[in-house]
């Protein structure tokens, strides 16, 4: 094992002194007489409060300036890299001022992987350097790297067709990802398969290193780096991503019969396994103080760029929701409990780890909101459960709450994936959202080394504050559990 660059701090919980001061306020509620279905809606219920929250978020918060820290002063933050253990620290120092409640750090191991130095540089038909990226996990090269002949191809059926053509030669899959569009969304889904398998079909075919256009469809020469996995007995080769221009341009050339032979070097190494922690905050119920509803953001960030989209705002959006609420005096009945995950980028090893670790009050977690898809302007929230009759009743609901972010234009209802990170806790029947911006540039940014703070627009992110603190306040502070049909008992007993 190696020797840990801090020692994390293990108790935490009751160090707040006066952070329960805050005073319990109760939206509207109309009486209904027994075996009666409410009579206003969710959004009519908490509109009043929710604007309120809605305005004070917008009239001012600490949300960019704790990205700023987090951007500036730690920069990117790879799981076992020193850079990660500061930003541990730094949120949990940052969460403690703010006054939250059982401020504490939930130990994690995870996977230490080091880049190193590397380059790639076409040698033929003549010389030029490549930008790159080596792909997280890989393996690294000899020490005078792999020179080899680049044979590209666009997918899996070419790759095939080359039969034993790739053999000792370095396979390149150059599989252009379509621009975005409002209806179909990116095509990151499809593209991504290449740089997360690439190396094993590479390797498959008697490939000495594997390389992948990097997964964006905008680009100015910047390569886009990710996780690869590797396959049980197929061999592990290098893999990198190169940029999309220079991966069109071997293609040309090769398309013209043109070869082109590169010389590959990398120093990755993955080493023994780190410790790490999840960052938990929290605001405590006033009625139902053990029901808990989850808003969440990953902390690590791949070693390019600072980490601001993917997935710094995400943490600063939860970290500030409930520094809104506290400041305005709103403790809802249930708890809301902030958690910044570690480990997302390559291997989530964070959200796994907090399955296990509250495996015995999963059932009492209502709902969990992770928000990773940059901080762009909030379009609202998609929802999946594994119980099919409440994840309907929990979209309708959903819909109610969403209506109250119609100035934003954040109305976005609808059954969809929710969170890499908190999808370990769906087996449990936990309600999952995703926290949905405006997605058309994110992944010009993403995995880059242009991941920075200057791409973060301070108003669009405190919309995505307001949005996610009035939607955290809703769903632990409403009558019922989201997905439960309404009940009309004082108690929510009858609707667990």
């Amino acid at each position: 094992m190696m020797t840990p660059h801090f020692v994390l701090p293990m108790f935490f919980a009751g160090l707040l002194a006066g952070s329960t001061a805050a005073q319990t306020v109760e939206p509207f509620k109309p009486a209904a007489k027994p075996g009666a279905e409410p009579t206003t809606t969710l959004a009519q219920q908490y509109r009043e409060v929710s604007e309120r929250i809605m305005a004070a978020t917008m009239a001012g918060n600490d949300s960019f300036k704790k990205l700023e820290q987090l951007c500036d002063d730690v920069g990117h933050r790879l799981s076992g890299s020193p850079q990660l253990d500061k930003a541990i620290e730094w949120a949990i120092d940052s969460l403690k001022r703010d006054g939250q409640e059982n401020v504490r750090a939930e130990p994690v191991m995870v996977p230490h992987w080091v880049r190193g130095e590397e380059s790639c540089t076409m040698v033929s038909p003549r010389r030029e350097p490549f930008p790159l990226l080596g792909l997280g996990g890989s393996i690294g090269t000899p020490p005078e790297g792999i020179t080899a002949q680049v044979v590209s191809v666009k997918n899996e059926e070419e790759l095939e067709a080359l039969g034993d053509a790739a053999k000792g030669k370095i396979v390149l899959f150059d599989n252009p990802m379509q621009p975005y569009s409002k209806e179909k969304g990116s095509g990151y889904g499809t593209t991504v398969r290449f740089r997360g398998k690439g190396a094993i079909l590479a390797a498959k075919k008697g490939a000495v290193a594997c390389l992948v256009r990097s997964v964006t469809a905008h680009s100015l020469r910047s390569p886009h780096t990710g996780a690869l996995r590797y396959e049980e007995g197929t061999p592990k080769i290098p893999a990198a991503a190169i940029t999309t221009e220079d991966a069109a341009m071997v293609s040309r050339l090769q398309a013209r019969g043109i070869p082109v032979t590169v010389t590959l070097k990398m120093e990755a190494k993955t080493l023994d396994p780190a410790p790490s922690a999840n960052v938990v905050a929290e605001l405590r119920g006033s009625q139902w103080p053990d029901e808990i509803v989850v808003i969440s953001g990953h902390l690590d960030s791949w070693d390019a760029g600072q980490g601001a989209q993917d997935d710094g705002g995400g943490c600063v959006q939860a970290m500030e929701s409930i520094n809104v609420l506290r400041k305005l005096g709103l403790r809802p009945k249930r708890t809301i409990r902030v958690v910044l995950w570690t480990n997302e980028e390559n291997g989530l090893a964070g959200g796994k780890q907090y399955a296990k670790d509250h495996e015995a009050e999963l059932a009492n977690h209502v709902a969990a909101i992770e928000s990773d898809g940059g901080s762009f302007r909030p379009e609202g929230y998609t929802l999946e459960c594994k119980d099919a009759d409440r994840e309907a009743v929990a979209i309708e609901q959903l819909k109610e709450i969403t209506n109250l972010f119609a100035s934003f234009g954040a109305t976005r209802a609808e059954k969809g994936g929710s969170g890499a990170d908190i999808g370990a806790m769906k087996p449990a029947g936990v309600v999952l959202l995703g926290h949905d911006v405006e997605g058309s540039t994110y992944f010009d940014y993403h995995h880059t080394l242009a991941d920075t703070l200057d791409k973060v627009n301070p108003v669009e992110l405190s919309q995505n504050v307001a949005v996610m603190a009035v939607t955290a306040y809703v769903l632990a502070d409403m009558p019922d559990r989201i997905g439960s049909r309404p009940q009309t008992q004082e108690s929510n007993g009858a609707s667990k």
